[in-house]
């Protein structure tokens, strides 16, 4: 178990790199928009490829962080059943995601999108509308994307195996929230600085 614990670590890592960069993108796309509005309105020029590299990066950020998402525990979940159940419930119904619905999309989804790429690679295949871009690039990130969102799918899987075995924590808890029992323990540590604090207060008066 411990060399798929490694496999795990290597996947996140990769995500965590790939949607910390992948955010840059974000701020390109706001960058293109505001020079392209103040373009459009000074000198009354547009151009189809300014616009189309906006849709590009937008696409890159919602597919190439979809891994990223999923290992930060971001997506959305209907916790309305299944936040009923106990914590190892909770994990076996996970697994019965990632297995069942999950990686099987990616790999159909993967095999249905390839040729595609493939063919609008080939052909060059250009934007239809006038000055646009070359199209075979944003095609290309939707295989990558999913082969990021499939792999962390995977990393996933065995975080949830592991921690079955008691060999990590749980891994569905999002990274940075706290659970209720530590903002209980804050909650009741700063009651109890600030009583001290209002008695020494107190006593120097």
């Amino acid at each position: 178990m411990s060399f798929f614990l490694s496999l795990s670590k290597l996947i996140d890592r990769l995500n965590e790199f790939v949607g910390r960069w992948v955010a840059w993108l974000v701020l390109a796309a706001v960058l293109i928009s505001t020079v392209n509005a103040v373009v459009r309105k000074a000198f009354n020029y547009s151009s189809n490829g300014l616009l189309e590299i906006q849709w590009y990066l937008f696409a890159a950020v919602f597919l190439l962080a979809a891994g990223y998402t999923l290992m930060r525990q971001e997506h959305v979940r209907i916790d309305v059943i299944s936040g009923r159940f106990s914590k190892r419930v909770q994990i076996w119904i996970d697994i019965v995601g990632l297995c069942v619905f999950l990686l099987p999309f990616v790999v159909v989804v993967m095999g249905l999108v390839m040729p595609l790429v493939i063919s609008s690679y080939q052909s060059g295949e250009m934007s239809s509308n006038a000055g646009g871009l070359i199209v075979w690039p944003v095609k290309a990130l939707l295989p990558l994307g999913l082969a990021l969102l499939g792999i962390q799918g995977i990393s996933e899987l065995i975080k949830r195996v592991a921690f079955l075995k008691g060999l990590i924590p749980d891994p569905t808890r999002k990274q940075g929230v706290k659970t209720p029992e530590e903002e209980l323990a804050e909650f009741l540590l700063q009651k109890e600085v600030a009583a001290r604090e209002q008695a020494a207060l107190g006593s120097k008066t």
